[in-house]
């Protein structure tokens, strides 16, 4: 009868073991996908602090080995004792790509907030097949100090209830100066952290151009249409049909205008219990020279509603053409892009209006 030790080196076992990233991945991202982003919570950001702590833990531990060892040399270790700290290091930093993923995904609705999800998206599969390069600690003190920032970034604005530019550098700069202190405080100091400061500009960089979406507040929902009623606690907005011929989507984003009617925008936002903003529904009309602000109209936001804090706007005797209502932060970070078309023809079909509830 084999033993356990020799069964792990059966071709069954092996093929496992080169399966079990690809098993990981999907399995936590699935998880992760039915469990976070509708909201970020305290229990999402807790479960998230914890990863961090873990990683923290693993990198001294991992460093204080390498210390031991390069003054005696220790003996041929089998392999989960070898390997066994770094798959559960790449354990912790996926379960932070993926759930900061989700969430930046759920908070973006533009280009270029799409093209930092994109650049989040390709760190959490690469994480999969980083474990042999672990080994090199240059590369996890840059991993763990975009993932300190990147949390911190949600944390610091949710305890303190403000979405202010300031929050966003300071939490920045905690994130890198955590994975600094840490490495000071590592037995042997291995590695560089250089990349991590590296790093941390570069945020600030993508802050600056709107690349970063304004995390904590997620974007639930948005839509433009006719007449607008409030039946109980839901806003009832009138959307256009859809011709019968386009039969993949019910409703269009075509509206269709008599002289001096009305066009309202509805938004909801989420944002953590205590947080208070006050953001803009930025009118924009597309023309000869490019997209031009037709109006900045503000309201103000208070978290705490699961399906987003409500609010809307509405403009008269708009023109013609393309048309965009963007919900921004005061300083003018983007939550949530809505493009629609106005027209003065009459519609395909008299009075075909569907209600939505926001």
């Amino acid at each position: 009868m084999p033993t356990y030790l020799s069964a792990l080196r059966l071709p069954a076992f092996s093929s496992l073991r080169r399966a079990f990233p690809a098993l990981a991945f999907f399995g936590g991202f699935l998880w992760d996908a039915l469990t976070l982003g509708r909201s970020v919570g305290n229990v999402d950001l807790l479960m998230l602090t914890g990863y961090l702590a873990a990683a923290a833990g693993l990198l001294w531990w991992l460093g204080r080995r390498q210390t031991l060892e390069a003054a005696a040399p220790a003996l041929e270790r089998p392999w989960w004792i070898e390997s066994g700290p770094y798959l559960l290091l790449q354990f912790c930093f996926g379960g932070l790509f993926s759930a900061l993923f989700i969430f930046y995904f759920k908070s973006s609705s533009h280009f270029l907030a799409g093209l930092w999800v994109l650049g989040l998206g390709i760190l959490l599969v690469a994480n999969e097949f980083l474990e042999d390069r672990y080994r090199r600690f240059t590369l996890t003190w840059a991993l763990f100090g975009l993932c300190a920032m990147l949390l911190l970034n949600f944390v610091i604005p949710h305890l303190v209830g403000s979405i202010a530019s300031f929050w966003f550098f300071l939490s920045t700069l905690a994130g890198a100066g955590l994975a600094h202190g840490l490495r000071l405080k590592t037995p042997g100091q291995p590695g560089r952290i250089k990349p991590v400061w590296l790093i941390a500009a570069g945020l600030f960089a993508a802050y600056a151009l709107d690349v970063i979406p304004p995390v904590p507040l997620v974007k639930k929902d948005i839509a433009v249409g006719h007449a607008l009623t409030r039946t109980g606690g839901a806003y009832r907005l009138q959307l256009e049909k859809t011709p019968w011929w386009v039969f993949w989507r019910r409703t269009t984003d075509e509206m269709h205008l008599n002289k001096g009617e009305p066009l309202y925008c509805v938004s909801a936002v989420f944002a953590p219990s205590g947080l208070s903003a006050r953001l803009v529904h930025h009118w924009q009309h597309y023309g000869q020279d490019g997209w031009a602000t037709r109006s900045r109209i503000p309201f103000t936001l208070s978290g705490g509603r699961q399906e987003g804090y409500r609010g809307y706007t509405w403009k008269q005797n708009l023109s013609p053409g393309e048309w965009k209502v963007a919900v921004e932060t005061e300083d003018g970070r983007t939550v949530a892009i809505h493009r629609f078309e106005v027209s003065t023809d009459p519609p395909d079909a008299d009075g075909a209006f569907l209600p939505r509830d926001l």
